[in-house]
């Protein structure tokens, strides 16, 4: 059976259209999920034009269980959950069972599907270190990542540093629980514990001296698109080392979105879903947020499979 999903096409706009697919055809551990809803991201926006034309895109999804894994795990058919895995941005995709959590009642759908990358992100990066009582310093604090850390680093007991680019992108986030909002890295007059950088390029090299001894610094993502150049024997300092730590494990994610979404559930964590649309308009809403018009999340929603 075809169905419709967000390829890539490096000629079209923002470099995906809609176009038509084969049906996944699931392992024995993955599920078939009917898509309600998806979000994106801005890396997978950004590097959608350097897949393969054709490819099925996308990685945060939600949706109803229309088939359950063969293998007996996971959630039976008709669970409504968030799910994080390849070719996401399709009417239906298949997804390990170990990626997914069912969402919990009188949380929206839509919601859930903002959830799944930048949550997860957020919440494996704060867990690094101990925070409670220590100064979190969150770059690109404005964007989806951002958002959800500056809520969560609060939950931790965290004193809260947001950076942002511009004062307009501050809006909001001293109600979410940022201690410090700043422009760039200006006003920081004390040495942090633990940095969320999603920025890079010379930022990422001042955030260095900023580093308080045994501190660390988790870089996330490049925003800047500008390289970072440290000068020479700026890496050395006395007393507990400090640390530059790349992120990237989305292994085994169900557990994280589970959490994410009790919070949410609970009303401690925000969705922040900033834009809704329908995925038809997918080139306007990858656009607005590239060019950094989206405050948190954006969240596309799905023509369901026609009825047979």
């Amino acid at each position: 059976m075809d169905i419709r999903a967000l390829v890539a096409d490096p000629a079209a706009p923002a470099s995906l259209r809609l176009g038509t697919v084969r049906e996944p055809e699931p392992a024995a551990h993955q599920l078939v999920l009917d898509v309600r809803h998806i979000s994106l991201n801005r890396g997978e926006v950004e590097f959608a034009g350097q897949l393969p034309p054709g490819t099925v895109h996308g990685y945060d999804a939600a949706g109803v269980v229309s088939r359950a894994a063969a293998d007996g795990s996971g959630p039976p058919a008709g669970a409504r959950v968030a799910a994080f895995g390849a070719a996401a941005w399709a009417q239906r995709m298949a997804v390990d069972t170990g990626a997914v959590a069912e969402v919990p009642a009188g949380v929206g759908l839509a919601d859930a599907a903002a959830l799944p990358m930048a949550g997860f992100t957020a919440l494996r990066t704060l867990r690094t270190r101990p925070i409670l009582g220590r100064r979190v310093l969150i770059t690109g604090a404005a964007g989806g990542v951002g958002r959800y850390a500056v809520q969560l680093a609060a939950l931790g007991g965290a004193h809260v540093v947001a950076s942002v680019g511009s004062r307009a992108r501050a809006e909001g986030l001293a109600g979410l629980g940022a201690d410090e909002v700043v422009i760039g890295l200006e006003g920081i007059d004390r040495p942090v514990d633990l940095v969320l950088d999603t920025v890079g390029g010379a930022q990422l090299v001042a955030l260095w001296g900023l580093l308080a001894p045994g501190g660390d610094i988790q870089h996330i993502g490049w925003a800047s698109g500008e390289p970072a150049e440290f000068p020479p024997h700026s890496l050395f300092s006395l007393g507990a080392s400090r640390t530059l730590s790349t992120f990237g494990d989305a292994r085994e994610v169900g557990p994280d979105l589970a959490t994410l979404l009790g919070f949410v559930a609970a009303g401690r964590l925000s969705a922040e879903v900033d834009r809704r649309d329908s995925w038809e308009n997918v080139a306007e809403a990858a656009d607005a947020l590239l060019a950094r018009r989206v405050a948190g999340k954006v969240v596309l929603d799905v023509d369901p499979v026609p009825a047979p």
